[in-house]
């Protein structure tokens, strides 16, 4: 199994990471202005969400990705169940940061952050059954950064009562992450990277402050897998249901992954475009620990399977730039 430290901290992960956003279902954004909006995946089915995980596990990997919000406490429970017996040989994260209400399957904004990490993190232990997270990540993407200090002392508080054992961020803001990654037990930085969208200044600063990159959204929710076109078209409970895959934008990128998986196909490289994809990051970083996200155990057994053909060359890293009209970056 291909491996990476998480970080500054003695972990050691599987490369890649089961991602479970979708894993929780459908479940509402409420907006400050009381509209609702679904920022779920559209229906799951709870047992095979199990059998994908524990196919995982016996696969190696050993890292899992959630969060309070996703599905509204489900995906943390779901997770929980099929973790039971198994907790000491997984690395477990998951996220705070929102208003989770279970019962009516909201999330929503809230101003009084600090005060509720303590609570946010019981309630995590609890869905997860577990005594400790092994990474607590900050959710809010966009928070004041004057005001992280206090986030990180609460955080800092729970690692010394062993609740937690180290913190990160999801954010996409490099100066947020570059303050936020000064915590002595920061050891990781959540950020959107694939394909189509680079972000060397993300990198750099995980680079500079030995923070692991957890890829979020890695395949470009499912745009860098080569199964959408022009056509396609999501539940009314998908959170993609509102694509217009017609738009010049989603058209253009629609274009490229075809010319990725033309040039690949032509070389005689077997890889799926999924598989591609995931390549080209573990080739961008050697700190980037994507995680994709998955309904059924055939979509995690092709992502595990990317594993198997190692690394991009620097000319196939070359020519993807090349595609998507950007200048390489050589590492």
């Amino acid at each position: 199994m291909f491996k990476r430290r998480l970080g500054r901290s003695n972990l050691e992960v599987s490369a890649m990471g089961l991602g479970c956003w979708a894993m929780g279902g459908p479940w509402d954004w409420l907006e400050a202005n009381g509209s609702m909006e679904p920022v779920g995946w559209g229906q799951v089915d709870d047992a095979e969400s199990i059998r994908a995980i524990h196919y995982a596990l016996e696969a190696g990997i050993n890292f899992f990705d959630t969060a309070a919000n996703y599905g509204c406490g489900r995906s943390e429970r779901v997770l929980g169940q099929a973790l039971a017996g198994r907790r000491d040989k997984v690395i477990l994260a998951t996220k705070f940061g929102y208003v989770v209400d279970e019962e009516k399957r909201i999330v929503s904004e809230t101003d009084d952050i600090v005060p509720r990490i303590r609570q946010e993190c019981e309630d995590s232990l609890r869905r997860l059954k577990t005594d400790y997270i092994d990474l607590y990540q900050f959710h809010k993407y966009d928070y004041p950064i004057k005001k992280t200090a206090e986030v990180c002392d609460v955080l800092e508080k729970l690692v010394d009562e062993g609740k937690i054992r180290w913190y990160g961020w999801s954010t996409d803001d490099p100066e947020g992450a570059q303050v936020f990654a000064q915590g002595p037990h920061c050891t990781a930085i959540q950020l959107l990277l694939h394909m189509a969208y680079d972000v060397p200044q993300m990198l750099a600063v995980c680079e500079e402050h030995d923070q692991a990159s957890i890829i979020r959204s890695p395949l470009g929710m499912g745009m860098m897998t080569g199964k959408m076109n022009r056509d396609s078209t999501f539940p009314e409970d998908d959170i993609r249901h509102s694509w217009d895959l017609r738009a010049e934008r989603p058209t253009l990128n629609i274009q490229r992954v075809e010319a990725v998986r033309k040039m690949f196909a032509d070389a005689g490289d077997v890889r799926t475009q999924a598989q591609i994809a995931l390549a080209w990051i573990w080739t961008r970083s050697d700190r980037a620990i994507p995680i994709p996200g998955f309904k059924t155990v055939a979509q995690v057994k092709e992502n595990i399977q990317a594993m198997e053909f190692g690394l991009l060359s620097k000319e196939q890293m070359i020519k993807i730039d090349e595609i998507y009209e950007r200048s390489a970056v050589i590492t």
